[in-house]
């Protein structure tokens, strides 16, 4: 028998309803979902107090921890007990060296061998690691050879992912990880390109514009004053203003199109 279905009563509250049912309905099929974005601080392991004020930013904000740095360690082990991402910060050849840090990184005349034996090193130098961003890097990676290997040795590891810093338009590396099946991504900005405040609020509102934009973006700072007291005012102005602060793990993840990626409505 062919069953009655009850009509909605009508009234000035039905249009209120129908609008709230399907308000829910386009949350349930993720039509709303804020715009994503991860922070990545870099070059931590050498300051202390610069450090822990960095580890102390709101939010899942991850650090990108220097092999070899004398408060390495300590300083990922700080990360990890506070519940944040921490990252092997690798060195990589420049194709300028003004930083006077020749020793530190992976060169261009290392042999396979000596290249799988410096990234084991470093790899094990910091503890807690779940992923790997690049130091410098804008000699060695545009050379796909080199890419190959590094990312021959973060799949050896396991569940490590990768992010490219991106410091020259001529990187392979995004594109290798890529062709390897490893969870990569490219950093979109440098929120500090300088250490003036001015330019760290510009940069972050280009972070927030690309993350409208494609659902998406990844930012890279350094623990700078400016950039921890910004940050610091900025992160949890974020969900007020439509976005949603992640974890790097989770938006790398979006980015290699393991999860959807948010569409806004902005």
């Amino acid at each position: 028998p062919r069953r009655r279905i009850r009509q909605m009563p009508a009234g000035p509250g039905r249009g209120a309803l129908m609008l709230l049912c399907l308000f829910a309905c386009r949350l349930a099929s993720g039509a709303e979902a804020a715009p994503r974005v991860a922070i990545i601080i870099d070059d931590l392991g050498y300051e202390r107090v610069a450090g822990e004020r960095a580890i102390s930013l709101p939010g899942p904000v991850a650090y990108a921890v220097l092999p070899g740095a004398p408060r390495a360690s300590e300083l990922a082990r700080m990360a990890h007990a506070r519940g944040k991402d921490v990252i092997l910060h690798l060195p990589l050849q420049a194709a300028s060296d003004t930083h006077g840090e020749p020793s530190s990184g992976l060169l261009l005349d290392m042999s396979r061998q000596q290249f799988r034996h410096a990234v084991a090193e470093r790899i094990d130098a910091v503890p807690h690691i779940v992923g790997v961003n690049t130091h410098r890097g804008s000699l060695l990676t545009r050379h796909p050879g080199h890419m190959r290997w590094l990312m021959d040795e973060i799949a050896d590891r396991g569940n490590l992912f990768f992010v490219d810093s991106y410091t020259t338009a001529q990187s392979v590396a995004l594109r290798i990880a890529n062709e390897q099946g490893i969870e990569a991504a490219r950093r979109d900005v440098f929120l500090d390109p300088d250490r003036h405040p001015d330019t760290v609020v510009r940069e972050f509102a280009r972070l927030k514009k690309i993350a409208s934009s494609r659902g998406f973006a990844i930012g890279i700072g350094h623990p700078y004053p400016a950039t921890l007291d910004y940050l610091a005012r900025a992160l949890p102005a974020l969900e007020a203003e439509g976005f949603e602060l992640v974890g790097i793990r989770e938006l790398v993840a979006i980015a290699s199109g393991s999860r959807p990626v948010a569409t806004s409505a902005q």
